[in-house]
């Protein structure tokens, strides 16, 4: 059998597959668009295909030459993606930039967080995901931060729907555990796809908060259908990857350093202890069961799934375990007229003893610091000592500095647990009131009912821990309520189209509503009794800091105009009314959008090889929101009071801000869509520029005016850069294919200005030794540290005793945020084989160590060792009296920069770094025979970040100590990085 693929045009397709359906036989054109092949009998049926055409199939019957035309396809012009509200357009239609990734993709590697996936597979979009594990938190930033003192977070939002993101606690260099974020409920699973709605433009219809853009999650509906089964089980691994280089061949003089002062006898072995920070760790493992069941018929459809995760952790003593349950349905009624529908996911999260970071109560502090000299194992295995006096176990540990503890005393005597019960509910009912003419209302619950008890034993560390025992209760409920209703109207007028939206919405939050209360360092009553009847009188029982009860109410609506399919006008707005601006004036404000585009290839005749050409333009005014409780903040009850006394009142200490105004965002964006050969190559090119204003700022109020601080509406922040993503399909055959796409993004943050009139003026301070500040001229997280006091000449100033000194300010040496954020994603399939690989990298910017200066100051690191082996170091510098000095004694160097508050300068690295950021292998199984045990299956080895092409930091500055706003790419004590590897099957019935 032989023949010729061609256009309507009459010219060859070449590349073309021809397939005999049901089997594996088949072939490609040649260059001419001609093709051979074998056919068995005269019923067998050939499908011909080709990127950018309908594919077509022939039955050969008696034929021996058969030339096929192939229409071109209308995919290019017809795709269709989910905007803000959950409501399908045109991609061709749309002004402003969107990306969609399919929740197939998402799945690849197996992550239990779906933000995670996200990571390098879309534009614009920098992730930071918490290095505490399994439930922990993560951090989205689209289009570069915005908010000095809000959120600059993407919303989320599920099936058009806002949903609660809280987070719960964030380390600090002090100490503290990731308290986790309201993402963590969702079941991977059940994601249909993720549409990026990156600016303003593109999520101005869900007001102020989706001022930071929008991600926006589009759930699994029953389908019409036999009863389909989906079932999925991983078991992944996890294990330490990115430990500090330390040294085990120094010893200590019988204190905590691992040094010997100059002029005193080294102490040195070879046979010092040299695994047991490793050995500290385990092997994390993590099994993920998902069951999805779905079906339905002409009226009725369900979706029905179950998920559950079993995590250990690398942290000996961290696990993490959830459930969830997902429900939808659908139904029609009144002649298909009437649409009801509903869902349900119900998600339960325990945790326990999650991992933290910073100094106090943190195992990683005595096990990196750990004297050299002395006998690990017997602290390993005598963690805890009776102590007669107390009747009671004490820690054993040599040393009784604040920041040290027995490693296996933290993790086995400091339980920490936290919970998580929640419930996302809702329902929507959708009328036909005419042909073009509907109507929608909507209503959802989302509650979550959280538990943080952190427990810390008598008898540890007496710095940070009271005498009998401290304990930090933390018991809160989150509760949002929304609901909306939406006309839309869809009308052709000739070559005019008309899409119309008019909607109302109310939402009404109360978030973190519970008990707070923590002893701290004042004794309980009993030692270990963790009872509320046990806490000393002086201890306040309170609500959450973080406590906030809001409403908001909007009204939108949205006109979208296209002439001949190839011309479309947007307009949007959208006036908010919020409770948080109550008594101001400013309660109700309005912003708008414009936007507009053109397809350039379905108006003019371009080149052949152009297949799709369109280009866009948008402008928006939006505004963010302000903090709850600002405006007339009132008195409040001042505690416990005296043993048999009242407590007194905490007198309200901030002027009252009757002129706050909400933050106010400008935003446009220029962008060009293509798609060459058919559509096997495609790009996606977007400029964008935001303005931010009315920054919400604190001052010092004027001395006796009755009030410590007042606010003021200030500051001006700009945003602006590109975004770009390449697609291609280099191969395809009727075996093999190839996809690659490549996404590229760069933000430039600026603060142009905060208060003029106070030129110092500055958001942030000194973390000991370093700081992140933003001020007038600077941007976002930048870093500011102690460098070397030096001379005009650049030589390092020393003191009478020969020892480096300190600048007398800090200086800025660098911005953490990257310069380019650049994801490479590959999926290849040849036969039965698939294959899939992630490269990720963040270039420029800067990330900070304060881990490694404590451990040149203690002496484990080996760089401290490699300098006692050279006898001294290298360094630039003078004396007082001005004579040159190029080497100095490494105790003298190190103890002068190392730990905290010191000289900082040599602890700074570059954040530029490439990985392997997903990797997977797998094979499908294809079923036959006429009743098959299974419709597809397939099984596949994953894994996730396993190795670095380019890192120069000594940790992974993309694991983020804290999703905080501040803290970013900085490790003091955090968790170590990982890499994780294991197998995926995946079954279907």
């Amino acid at each position: 059998m032989t023949g010729k693929v061609s256009d309507s045009k009459g010219e060859a397709i070449p590349g073309s597959t021809v397939v005999l359906k049901g089997s594996d036989v088949g072939t490609t054109t040649g260059a001419d668009g001609r093709f051979s092949i074998q056919v068995p009998n005269d019923a067998s049926v050939l499908v011909f295909s080709s990127i950018g055409f309908t594919t077509k199939e022939v039955t050969v019957g008696s034929q021996s030459v058969i030339n096929v035309v192939l229409e071109a396809s209308t995919a290019l012009l017809e795709e269709v993606v989910v905007t803000a509200l959950g409501v399908q357009r045109e991609k061709k239609a749309l002004t402003y930039a969107t990306q969609q990734i399919g929740g197939d993709e998402l799945r690849r590697a197996q992550n239990t967080n779906f933000v995670d996936a996200l990571n390098g597979k879309a534009a614009g979009i920098d992730i930071k995901v918490s290095s505490s594990g399994a439930g922990g938190s993560t951090r989205a930033v689209l289009r570069g931060n915005k908010s000095l003192q809000g959120s600059s977070e993407a919303l989320y939002v599920i099936d058009g729907i806002p949903m609660a993101n809280n987070k719960g606690g964030q380390p600090g260099s002090y100490g503290g555990t990731d308290g986790g974020d309201g993402l963590s409920a969702i079941n991977p699973a059940d994601i249909e796809s993720i549409s990026i709605l990156r600016g303003a433009n593109a999520s101005i219809l869900y007001g102020s908060q989706g001022a930071n853009g929008v991600i926006l999650i589009t759930t699994k509906k029953g389908k019409e259908g036999k009863v389909s089964v989906d079932f999925n089980s991983s078991a992944v691994v996890e294990r330490v990857s990115g430990l500090p280089k330390f040294q085990y061949r120094y010893g200590t003089v019988g204190g905590d350093y691992s040094w010997t002062p100059v002029g005193t006898t080294v102490v040195k072995s070879d046979n010092y202890q040299k695994d047991y920070i490793k050995d500290f760790f385990q092997t994390g493992a993590t099994y993920n069961n998902t069951l999805g069941i779905t079906g339905g018929n002409g009226k009725t459809n369900v979706y029905f799934s179950y998920a559950n995760i079993s995590s250990k952790g690398v942290l000996p003593t961290n696990t993490y375990t959830k459930h969830n349950f997902s429900f939808r349905q659908s139904t029609k009624l009144l002649k298909d007229k009437i649409t009801v529908s509903s869902g349900i996911i119900l998600s339960s999260e325990v945790s326990k003893n999650r991992p933290g970071a910073g100094y106090y109560n943190n195992p990683l502090t005595g096990l990196y610091l750990f004297a050299r000299d002395r006998d690990f194992n017997s602290y390993k295995n005598n963690y805890a000592v009776f102590n007669p006096d107390r009747n009671m176990d004490k820690m054993n540990w040599y040393s009784t500095e604040e920041k040290q503890n027995n490693p296996y005393w933290e993790i086995n005597k400091d339980p920490k647990l936290q919970t998580n019960k929640r419930i996302i509910a809702n329902a929507k009912l959708s009328y036909e009131i005419a042909e073009n003419l509907r109507f929608e209302v909507r209503g959802n619950i989302d509650y979550n009912n959280v538990l943080d008890d952190k427990r810390y034993a008598a008898g540890g560390n007496s710095v940070s821990v009271s005498p009998n025992g401290t304990w930090s209760y933390n018991k809160y409920t989150d509760q949002s309520l929304y609901t909306d209703g939406i006309l839309t109207y869809t009308k052709n007028f000739g070559n005019i189209s008309l899409n119309a939206l008019a909607g109302l919405s109310y939402q009404k939050n109360t978030f973190y509503d519970g008990l707070s209360v923590g002893n701290g360092t004042v004794a309980l009553q009993y030692p270990n009794v963790f009872t509320f009847a046990n806490m000393p009188y002086n201890v306040i029982f309170s609500n959450d800091g973080r406590y906030s009860n809001t409403i908001k109410q909007g009204a939108f609506a949205n006109l979208s105009l296209g002439f001949k399919d190839f011309l479309f006008l947007d307009l949007a707005g959208r006036n908010d009314w919020a409770s948080t601006l109550a008594l101001t004036g400013n309660q109700s404000y309005f912003y708008p959008s414009v936007g507009g585009s053109a397809v350039i290839s379905q108006m003019l005749n371009l080149p052949q090889a152009i297949s799709f050409l369109k280009v866009r333009a948008s402008f928006s005014q939006t505004a963010n929101e302000v903090p709850y409780n600002v405006v007339n903040p009132q008195n409040s009850i001042g505690g416990a009071g005296g043993p048999t006394g009242i407590g007194g009142i905490n007198r309200n200490t901030q002027v009252p801000f009757t002129n706050l105004k909400p933050e106010k965002i400008v935003a446009n964006e220029y962008g060009i869509e293509a798609k060459f050969l058919k559509g096997r190559l495609g790009a996606d090119f977007t400029l964008y520029n935001g303005v931010s204003t009315n920054q919400f700022l604190s001052l010092a109020a004027p001395s006796g005016s009755g009030y410590t601080t007042y606010y003021v509406n200030a500051g001006k922040i700009t945003n602006k850069g590109f975004e770009l993503t390449l697609t291609a399909e280099p191969f395809r055959t009727n075996r093999f294919s190839w996809n690659t796409s490549v996404n590229a993004s760069q933000n430039k943050n600026k603060i142009v200005e905060l208060i003029p009139s106070n030129p110092t003026y500055q958001v942030g301070g000194d973390n000991e030794g370093f700081a992140s500040i933003i001020k007038a001229g600077g941007s976002f997280n930048d870093v500011y540290i102690y460098k070397f006091n030096r001379n005009d000449a650049g030589q390092i100033i020393l003191d009478k005793n020969g020892v480096p000194t300190k600048a007398a300010t800090q200086t800025i040496v660098g911005n953490v945020n990257p310069k380019l954020i650049l994801g490479w994603t590959n999926n290849l399939s040849y036969g039965n084989f698939f294959a899939s690989a992630l490269v990720n990298g963040k270039f420029g910017g800067v990330a900070f160590s304060k881990t490694e200066a404590f451990l040149d100051s203690y002496g484990v690191s080996e760089r401290s060792a490699e300098a006692r082996d050279a006898g001294t170091v290298a360094i630039n510098a003078v004396t007082p009296e001005g004579l040159a000095v190029t080497s100095i004694a490494p105790y003298t160097y190190y103890s002068a920069i190392g730990d905290r508050n010191k000289i900082m300068e040599p602890y700074v690295f570059s954040r530029t770094n490439v990985r392997l950021g997903q990797f997977v292998l797998g094979y499908n199984f294809k079923s036959k025979g006429t009743n098959p045990i299974f419709k597809d299956a397939s099984v596949s080895f994953i894994g996730r970040n396993l190795f670095f092409f380019y890192k120069k930091a000594p940790f992974d500055p993309e694991q983020a100590m804290s999703t905080n706003n501040s803290l970013q790419s900085t490790d003091v004590f955090g968790m170590p990085s990982t890499r994780s590897y294991g197998l995926n099957l995946k079954l279907s019935f």
